[in-house]
């Protein structure tokens, strides 16, 4: 169980979600419970890993409230 925590780590920060975010969801019992579940019922619904790392992070960017698709302005 530890290696697939790891491998779910890895792609989500792969696809961009803060480490400091995913050490929050990691640390956190139910969170990651929840993460998990969410990544095995889309896995055993045929999506494929990336696809659901890019879902599950588009998630995580909404839920704080930030767009990783805007460029940020130089001042």
């Amino acid at each position: 169980m530890e290696i697939e925590k790891l491998n779910i780590y890895k792609r989500l920060r792969d696809f961009n979600v803060p480490v400091s975010i995913l050490d929050d969801i990691f640390a956190d019992e139910q969170d990651l419970d929840v993460l998990i579940k969410g990544w095995y019922s889309l896995q055993e619904a045929g999506i494929k890993d990336d696809e659901i790392a890019g879902k599950i992070s588009e998630l995580i960017f909404k839920e704080m409230g930030f767009d990783p698709t805007h460029e940020p302005v130089e001042k």
